[in-house]
């Protein structure tokens, strides 16, 4: 449905693999080339996407620019894509945060440019090919793809613990993928195909709908990251290049979020009932234990690290509030995240590049050395806050109003997060930007052309979803309302659910 003349998606998916092969061609002495290849590319994929958001129906749930080829007859595996409101926000985002991650990569790496240039343009390719896959075992080969450039990312341009935070990535995602190969695997020996539409029309025995749960929940809660498996993510944003922390803040941890609500909630709609209450408490247990963290946090990359924690924990308890203006808040503040964590990570590698040092405690007066920049970093600050007018507020306003409305303690109880992340934030930017002025920013250099191109995006985004959501929430309306439609009347529900599968169990 709504094709264009060319296969869209599969342009924007291999592209940047492209870039890649050209880049492993050309010699690394050519480091001039290299960048101006690599940000060509990221450019270039932008713009190829772009007609999918100019000509997205946003009046239908289904696929939009469908693309199919047989693949692996044998095991009834296509080459199938498609997208719909829900994934087409991402694939957007997942085009426009290459280029910035190019642009702020500049000048900060200084040995094997080629080698990581190429790493970012191939988990471009991969993270679009997730959000396009219609094919579960498509849709795996890419989620598995997406983990070695990050792996190098963090390994090959960290800091100083970098292989210690790249191992301890690579283990937590890697066990939870397997599980739900697992996972996978059991659903085409039941249905005889990895047909993701096809496999979303079935209905599946109360028992099995559990398991499946628990086995892509190990998957996509490690990816969110969920509390008590969320432990990986500030050793790898600390570790990471600027780079590398902005792919996992912008796009990689909404692979989580993404999968439930790709596959466990329509696919699962029982177990996903079910498992409702203990997901919205894992959530708000997210919320108030990352927010509080943050308070005790002495770097910069950390402390943004565990307000991701208690971010994601807003996300997912949107989806599992499992009513339209909780799965819809939760889905904008998966794009809203994305854009402002990844400015914040932007606006810190951007001090640490003349700095070098991310403790609080080397900054303060920031604000009289670097107006600019001190600017933009409020208004991301202000953002990430929720303040009315810019895009955090919508969605964590949505997010609160669906978690009340499916359980009014949970909706009490992450409200307690909006505040103290107030506190935190606030905090930091006086730390950071007033006070008195620190010897180490005296004499620093304003924000750049190149670093302006680089955060103006950001910024843009920033009072666009604030201001006119409903350009956004168009795109996703129709496509909540069919996953919500999934969830027929007259299934078990909740505890009894629940009570079930443990009856199942021990039967």
């Amino acid at each position: 449905m709504n094709s264009l003349p060319y296969p869209v998606l599969s342009t924007v998916i291999f592209l940047p693999v492209a870039g890649a092969v050209l880049l492993a061609l050309i010699s690394r002495r050519q480091e001039g080339l290299i960048k101006a290849l690599a940000l060509l590319f990221t450019l270039a994929n932008f713009a190829a996407s772009l007609p999918i958001f100019l000509n997205f129906d946003k009046t239908t749930a289904n696929m939009q620019f469908v693309e199919w080829r047989e693949w692996i007859p044998a095991f009834h595996t296509d080459y199938l894509l498609g997208i719909d409101g829900i994934s087409a926000l991402f694939v957007l985002l997942s085009a426009l945060v290459c280029i910035l991650c190019v642009l702020i990569s500049w000048n900060a790496i200084k040995n094997k440019a080629k080698e990581f240039y190429m790493s970012i343009l191939l988990i471009e390719g991969a993270m679009i090919g997730v959000f396009c896959s219609l094919d579960f075992l498509l849709f795996y080969v890419f989620w598995e793809a997406m983990l070695i450039p990050m792996y190098l990312l963090i390994g090959v341009w960290g800091g100083p613990n970098r292989l210690y935070a790249s191992i301890k990535f690579f283990l937590y995602t890697l066990v939870g993928s397997v599980l739900m190969l697992v996972g996978i695997v059991y659903l085409y020996n039941y249905a005889g195909t990895f047909n993701i539409l096809k496999l979303e029309s079935l209905r599946y025995p109360l028992a099995m709908q559990m398991w499946l749960f628990w086995a892509f929940f190990a998957a996509f809660a490690v990816k969110v990251p969920m509390f008590p498996v969320h432990t990986w993510l500030p050793d790898a944003h600390t570790e990471a290049p600027t780079a590398g922390s902005v792919i996992l803040a912008a796009v990689l941890i909404k692979m989580g979020a993404y999968g439930f609500l790709r596959f466990s909630i329509p696919m699962l709609p029982d177990a996903s009932r079910a498992m409702a209450l203990p997901m919205m408490v894992l959530s708000v247990i997210a919320i108030i234990y990352g927010a509080v963290v943050c308070l005790a946090q002495t770097d910069l990359k950390r402390l943004i690290a565990y307000s991701s924690v208690s971010h994601m924990g807003f996300v997912t308890l949107g989806i599992f509030a499992l009513n339209i203006q909780g799965v819809e808040g939760g889905i904008l503040q998966m794009l809203n995240h994305g854009v402002v964590t990844g400015a914040l990570f932007l606006c810190i590698g951007i001090i640490y590049e003349r700095t070098h040092t991310r403790q609080i405690a080397d900054y303060g007066g920031v604000a009289t050395a670097l107006p600019i920049y001190a600017a933009f970093f409020m208004i991301f600050t202000l953002a990430s806050i929720g303040l009315p007018g810019t895009n955090g507020f919508i969605g964590e306003f949505l997010i609160i109003l669906g978690g009340f409305t499916a359980n009014r303690l949970a909706g009490v109880f992450a409200a307690t997060g909006i505040i103290i992340g107030a506190g935190y934030m606030l905090w930091l930017y006086q730390r950071v930007f007033f006070l008195d002025v620190n010897q180490k920013v005296k004499g620093l250099a304003d924000i750049s052309g190149r670093e302006l191109l680089a955060i103006l995006p950001m910024a843009a985004l920033v009072f666009w979803i604030g201001v006119y959501p409903n350009a956004f929430l168009g795109f996703l309306q129709p496509s909540v309302a069919n996953l919500l439609g999934r969830m027929q009347p007259g299934g078990a529900t909740g505890l009894t659910a629940f009570t079930q599968f443990i009856r199942s169990v021990f039967a």
